[in-house]
């Protein structure tokens, strides 16, 4: 049975360490705001509400992640301090018309108005075709983890697939630099459309009790 949580607190600067704490119990944030909760109505549905973390140790690409670092092979990957920019507000504005349900409203409600003054260190990874920014996702980084906050891209460059080729991107960041563990946020224990999220070896899920290995979706 999925403990009842349904928590949150405002904090403006956190150590990266207790960021790292905060992480492995299944708490996230949007800027100042932080939350945790167990199930969440989503397509009409009751759903449980699973945290997701990868061991980097044990992280492999697969087949289908190689062909995607291979397709985007021709863009440049910049890792640098967030900033909210028209550039970025338009993309952003353009990737959400791509959703249905739980459309986000602006980047601010996930980065905050001043991402980079906390509560925590908070990078852009872009990928780039010369200087067009082609997509761009942000990371929280801790003592010895990231966590992915949110990504988007340019809708007419799907066939790229260009939000798990920016996840691939923060995890190779994050193993670069030692950390052991990579969040890539919620899923769901039911089918969903986060189930992307799923297609990684080294796979744990928190139950809201303790972390389990979750096996990897094809």
């Amino acid at each position: 049975m999925t403990p009842v949580k349904d928590e949150g607190f405002i904090a403006w600067q956190v150590p990266p360490a207790e960021m790292d704490r905060l992480w492995s119990e299944g708490w996230r944030h949007f800027g100042p705001l932080f939350y945790r909760y167990a199930q969440a109505q989503h397509g009409g549905h009751l759903m449980d509400v699973r945290p997701l973390r990868i061991d980097l140790a044990h992280f492999q690409a697969s087949k289908s992640q190689r062909r995607v670092h291979r397709k985007n092979a021709d863009l440049a990957v910049r890792v640098q301090p967030t900033r909210i920019d028209d550039t970025r507000r338009d993309l952003f504005q353009r990737h959400k018309q791509r959703f249905v349900e739980n459309v986000p409203e602006s980047l601010e409600d996930f980065l905050g108005t001043e991402p980079t003054v906390g509560p925590c260190l908070n990078l852009e990874v872009g990928l780039y075709a010369g200087d067009r920014l082609m997509a761009a996702s942000y990371m929280d980084v801790g003592a010895s983890a990231v966590s992915s906050i949110y990504g988007f891209f340019d809708p007419a460059e799907e066939p790229r697939s260009l939000g798990i080729a920016t996840m691939l991107a923060e995890m190779t960041w994050a193993r670069e630099r030692g950390c052991r563990y990579y969040y890539p946020g919620y899923a769901y224990a039911q089918p969903s459309h986060y189930d992307y999220k799923k297609q990684f070896t080294g796979l744990q899920a928190y139950d809201w009790c303790e972390w389990r290995p979750h096996p990897r979706l094809a």
